[in-house]
C-alpha cells in the first residue's frame, strides 16, 4: 500500500468531510486493495499519522475509528524491552522482601514501558504479547523457581536444580493476551540468587495490538 503524504483535514471540524475524505482516500489506493473494515482482520495501517478523519472516535491504543467502521492506526505504534543484569549482584533487602529479580542494564526500550527501576512491564495497550527470560544462578547447590508474574499472579514457571554445576539458568517463554495497563515482572519463587545473577535476561515485545 503506498504512504499517503498528505493529509485529509476539514477546517470547519464538519461532519459532512467523512464521505468526501474516504472516497479521495479510495481514489489514491492501487486497484485491488483491501480496504479494512471494523470486522476485517487487518484494519488500514498508515506509517504515520497521515489521515485525519472527521466525525471519527480515537481509542485509547492510538487507532481511530470512523462511524462507518473504517479503523485507521498509526503504522509507529511498536513495543519492545530487553533488559539484563550487566554484573554479579546478591537480592538487596528489597528483593529479599518482594523476591522480584531485578535488572541494570536496559538494551531496548522501545517506547519506553518498561521501567528498570522496578524491573516492571505495563503494556500501553491490548494485544498479544510475548515473553521470555533467562536466569542465572552462579555457585548455589540449591534449586532456584523463577516465574513470570501477570498482575501478582505466576503465569509461567522455571527450574534450575543441578547440583552438579557451578552456574545454571532458569529459561521459559510464552504469549499473553494483556489488557491495557497490565504489569508483569519475573519473581524468585523458590530458593535465591546469593553469589550472582550476571548474564540474566528479560525481554518482550508487542507482536500485534487488538
Amino acid at each position: 500500500m503506498p504512504r499517503l503524504r498528505g493529509a485529509l483535514r476539514d477546517p470547519a471540524g464538519c461532519g459532512s468531510c467523512l464521505g468526501a475524505a474516504l472516497a479521495l482516500l479510495l481514489l489514491l489506493l492501487p486497484a485491488g486493495c483491501p480496504v479494512g473494515a471494523q470486522n476485517d482482520t487487518e484494519p488500514i495501517v498508515l506509517e504515520g499519522k497521515c489521515l485525519v478523519v472527521c466525525d471519527s472516535s480515537p481509542s485509547a491504543d492510538g487507532a481511530v475509528t470512523s462511524s462507518l467502521g473504517i479503523s485507521v492506526r498509526s503504522g509507529s505504534a511498536k513495543v519492545a524491552f530487553s533488559a539484563t543484569r550487566s554484573t554479579n549482584h546478591e537480592p538487596s533487602e528489597m528483593s529479599n522482601r518482594t523476591m522480584t529479580i531485578y535488572f541494570d542494564q536496559v538494551l531496548v526500550n522501545i517506547g519506553n514501558h518498561f521501567d528498570l527501576a522496578s524491573s516492571i512491564f505495563v503494556a500501553p495497550r491490548k494485544g498479544i504479547y510475548s515473553f521470555s527470560f533467562h536466569v542465572v544462578k552462579v555457585y548455589n547447590r540449591q534449586t532456584i523457581q523463577v516465574s513470570l508474574m501477570q498482575n501478582g499472579y505466576p503465569v509461567i514457571s522455571a527450574f534450575a536444580g543441578d547440583q552438579d554445576v557451578t552456574r545454571e539458568a532458569a529459561s521459559n517463554g510464552v504469549l499473553l493476551l494483556m489488557e491495557r495497563e497490565d504489569k508483569v515482572h519475573l519473581k524468585l519463587e523458590r530458593g535465591n540468587l546469593m553469589g550472582g545473577w550476571k548474564y540474566s535476561t528479560f525481554s518482550g515485545f508487542l507482536v500485534f495490538p487488538l
